[in-house]
């Protein structure tokens, strides 16, 4: 992207010069202004573009009328105030607000505290994830409610870093201009959380390392947390009144690393492959814990329950010992540890895993999600099997790896990440209730 071009879209504007009202003004006012000093826009550094940009902001503040302050303006009803809005933050609050992602007040932190955005609206999930895919990798995005009432976003960023905010605009208005580049993203910052889970230790009956790491990961997300007595990872979430769903990944793998345990991308698949022999299980951990991130802002109505298991390796055995009290109010189990790509997994061959009404939501969820080829099919030994016997209907979704317990063992990341919009849709579709609901009719 040439300079000028850059600039301009960092800033908030649009790059063929078509703003109007008190933008339209300060952008023109600006561009006479460096014109008239012989220099062009192309030519500048962007310290010197913001600086041009504040001196002639306050010139025009200075003579004209300008509206106030952005606490003050509703941005669905009058212009949004660009020209009064930090620096560093004024991109991120136009792109936002061009997808319909109102804000009311920000501020970029100054380099001193974290950047801040307030929301005249509640986040749906699917702006959640645009604004967490867009974020770069050194920016630590976190949402809270201020006060109550506001959705308010934080942004804690590293102060040499602030260029990192005009960065995450830039991006924001590439999904604004082009929303098929939200998977490019996405699938970006997925693989790094992908390739750090892989650089933990964890051999049947030696997962505390991953398992530490995993506490830590849910402690903010979890209103329930505990290690039951066999040693599996157990978390609730609670999202209003309804069915209670359990999401499972065990966390052991096959065998201890080898001295080198760094993932070898394959560069020449524009580095959408991994290879690692530790891909089964950890990618599904990461789908699970992608989709805790945002399941609290979408319109599934009860509440998720998480189980990473130890020793599935070796026997299923932690799902075999897992806390029956964990266990005893789950409606349907989801398991994510199936090799390859769009299997839902309803049976071993001879015994069912759940009605075949079960696994064919997901085959929905995936028409959903235009990946129309998930269908269900028969499967191996998994954690699966075990919740099934429990009688809890269960699927067990394939999540990308290929060749596991072998030397070429290779994640596909993009089909982990497809494993993650399929979950996403049935739950952000409310697609399991109905299912569990007419269930729980017919028992009673």
């Amino acid at each position: 992207m040439e300079n000028s071009v850059k600039w301009l879209i960092r800033h908030g504007f649009l790059p063929h010069g078509k703003e109007t009202g008190i933008t339209g003004q300060w952008l023109g006012q600006t561009l006479a202004h460096l014109m008239r000093q012989g220099q062009s826009l192309e030519q500048l550094s962007e310290q010197q573009w913001m600086e041009a940009l504040a001196q002639t902001a306050e010139r025009l503040t200075r003579h004209s009328s300008v509206p106030g302050k952005e606490s003050l303006i509703d941005p669905t009803k009058n212009e949004l105030p660009l020209i009064q809005i930090d620096p560093y933050i004024r991109g991120i609050v136009r792109w936002l607000n061009m997808m319909h992602i109102y804000t009311i007040c920000s501020c970029d932190g100054e380099g001193r505290r974290p950047a801040e955005l307030y929301f005249l609206h509640d986040l749906s999930a699917e702006q959640l994830t645009i604004i967490r895919a867009c974020a770069p990798k050194r920016i630590n995005v976190r949402f809270n409610r201020h006060s109550g009432r506001f959705q308010r976003l934080l942004l804690h960023y590293d102060p040499s870093y602030m260029g990192d905010l005009l960065v995450m605009a830039e991006r924001l208005y590439d999904v604004w201009r082009h929303p098929e580049q939200l998977f490019v993203y996405r699938l970006e910052a997925f693989k790094r959380r992908l390739i750090s889970l892989l650089a933990i230790n964890g051999p049947s009956g030696r997962e505390q390392q991953v398992r530490r790491h995993l506490q830590r990961r849910l402690r903010s997300k979890a209103a329930e947390l505990h290690i039951d007595h066999y040693g599996n990872l157990l978390a609730t979430i609670h999202c209003g009144g309804g069915p209670t769903v359990l999401l499972s990944a065990h966390i052991d793998t096959v065998c201890s690393f080898p001295p080198d345990p760094r993932p070898r991308v394959q560069r020449e698949y524009a580095a959408r492959f991994i290879r690692h022999f530790r891909a089964d299980d950890r990618a599904g951990i990461a789908a699970i814990l992608e989709l805790m991130n945002v399941v609290r802002h979408s319109r599934f109505h009860g509440t998720l329950k998480i189980a990473f298991t130890v020793q599935e390796e070796t026997g299923c055995l932690g799902s075999r010992h897992l806390d029956r009290d964990f266990l005893h109010d789950v409606d349907a189990a989801i398991v994510v540890d199936r090799r390859g790509t769009r299997d839902i997994v309803i049976s071993n061959g001879s015994t069912p895993f759940c009605p075949d009404e079960y696994g064919q939501l997901f085959e929905q969820a995936g028409a959903l999600a235009g990946m129309p080829d998930w269908k269900t099919t028969t499967g191996g030994l998994s954690d699966a099997n075990v919740f099934a016997s429990f009688g809890i209907p269960s699927v067990n979704l394939s999540v990308g790896y290929q060749n596991e317990r072998t030397e070429d063992e290779t994640l596909d990341c993009q089909a982990a990440l497809e494993t993650v919009l399929l979950l996403e849709t049935a739950f952000d579709q409310n697609l399991l209730s109905p299912f569990i609901e007419q269930r729980t009719t017919v028992q009673n």
